[in-house]
Order: C-alpha cells, then structure tokens, then sequence
C-alpha cells in the first residue's frame, strides 16, 4: 500500500471480481482477464472509456460524486464499499505532512476508567477494546484467558496472520482472517496517507502470503457480530458469539464483547476457563497508542 493510486487499485481489484453475466453481459471462455473489460465498465457506467483508463491510472484523481456512484453501481459495490470508494477520491488537504493523519490530531488513544471498570466486572464475558488498527487498548482477564494475545499492547491481526498458536486455536480461521482484512480498510478508511495503516499492510504483506491475497481483493466490511468457534487448549472446543459495539466519545474505537447461550455446554466451558483463571491478575491496564 504505497498510496500513489490507491482509487485505481480498487477499480481493477474491484473489476476483476464482476463476471460479464452478473452485469447483463454475455460471458466468454476466451477472455484475457477475469471480471470485466475497461472499456465494459465505462460503456455501462456512461463515461468514455479513455476517461475511465485515466482514473485507473491515476491521471484523474477527482471524479464526480456522480461518476463514482454510476461505477460503484456497474461493480456491484454494497453501501460500505461505496463509501469507501467516495472517500477515495476525496480532496486531501494540500498541507498536510505526508504521513499524517488530520482526523486523529495526534492524541493518544485512551478508553474511559469507566468502561475499564464495566468489563473487569464481567465474570462471564470475555471482552477487549480495540482501535481501527486492531490495536488492543485493554482487555478483562477472562478475555486472557481465551488466548494471551488479548491484552493490551498486541495487534491483533498481526497475532491472528502470524502467531501459530492462533492458528490453533481458530477453527474459523478462514473465515476470521477474511473478515478481519475487509474491517481493516472499512474502520482505518480511505487515507492512502495513513502512515500507521500503511506500515500495518507493509508488515503483514511481507510476512504472510494469506494477508497479501486478501488485502488485494479490496474488501470493504465493517466489523459485525459473529459466532467464533474456538479450540482452546484448556477446555477444548467452545462456540461464542461476539458483538461489536462502537465506544461513545471516542472514535475508532470499539468493544468487543464474548457470550456464550446461558445453559449451553459453551457456558459451562467458559466457566470452567473462567475458574482456571481466577488468580490471573485483572486486565484493566491500557495501551496508550499515539495516533498519527
């Protein structure tokens, strides 16, 4: 991700992944290229095909509102996706220092005491806070106990990409790293000048195969709920859904809250882990991440 034409490399990833039939078009096995042609997309969004290749190759950065609705409509992009691609080509102030970020004025991220207190007063739900990044702020000790990488100073994705033990632990796998790829560009946003998000994909680009298919695909999905199935190597496998809730007042970051359906074996395995863990000290420290 290195920001020169980033609206152009989500118009290609975005392209190859529309069959000519999804679109009204007749397919064919003799195509160079999967998805669609450059100049399909242009004759069925209503604009020149020359000025559909320059936004491809980043000769122009500033289309219309319009232009760019007509696209997201030929692609088949969801609501997320289409403000992702709005925000793409958004006028980025000309001042700014490369590298920065306007939105988070460089203030450390911090959560409330008040919400610190909530979740170390939940015996029965393992829950973090984490920023845009995955960063995790703070965690309760239950949360601990279902993988150590739940505490604060851990990336998550970073462990779930490249920690083995996660690997082990996530029968869902797949599944999660799919996801968790799509949430980082839906919650970090569209900024190409986004220094902390680009050093993020950088790293994990590197070191995991898995990470650079997925981060080319340019997904767009939120974080949402969802059942993670587990394999915890103290209790053995547990089914628990989780919810994801924007944090008031501090933007960017969010709790992620575990449960399991009372009177099922799930509950009973989570307070079994919940006993194993009772003398594991409190997770109510906090990371203080800069932003910017």
């Amino acid at each position: 991700m290195d920001g020169t034409n980033a609206l152009g490399e989500f118009l290609r990833a975005r392209r190859a992944r529309v069959r000519p039939e999804d679109v009204g078009l007749p397919g064919s096995g003799l195509r160079r290229v999967p998805g669609l042609r450059r100049e399909e997309v242009a004759m069925l969004s209503g604009i020149s095909s020359d000025y559909y290749l320059r936004l491809e190759q980043g000769r122009d950065r500033n289309p219309s509102a319009q232009v760019l609705r007509s696209l997201a409509r030929v692609l088949r992009l969801d609501p997320e996706a289409t403000s992702y691609l709005l925000g793409l080509a958004q006028d980025r102030p000309a001042t700014a220092p490369a590298g920065s970020r306007a939105r988070s004025g460089g203030r450390p991220e911090r959560v409330p005491e008040s919400l610190l207190g909530l979740i170390d007063g939940w015996p029965r739900n393992p829950a973090y806070i984490q920023n845009r990044y995955t960063d995790c702020l703070a965690a309760n000790s239950l949360a601990g106990a279902l993988t150590p990488n739940y505490r604060p100073g851990v990336n998550l994705l970073r462990a779930v990409f490249l920690d083995p033990a996660e690997r082990a632990l996530r029968r869902d796998w797949d599944d999660l790293t799919e996801e968790g790829v799509a949430a980082l560009r839906a919650h970090a946003g569209p900024d190409p000048d986004d220094a902390r998000l680009r050093d993020l994909v950088g790293d994990l680009s590197l070191r995991s195969d898995r990470f650079r298919t997925l981060w080319a695909r340019h997904d767009v999905r939120p974080r949402r709920a969802r059942t993670s199935h587990l394999s915890h190597p103290q209790v053995g496998d547990l089914d628990l859904e989780s919810d994801k809730l924007a944090v008031e007042g501090a933007e960017g970051l969010t709790l992620v809250v575990f449960h399991a359906r009372p009177g099922s074996r799930d509950a009973e395995l989570l307070d079994i882990l919940g006993s194993l863990s009772a003398s594991r000290p409190g997770g109510r420290r906090q990371e203080h991440v800069e932003e910017g």
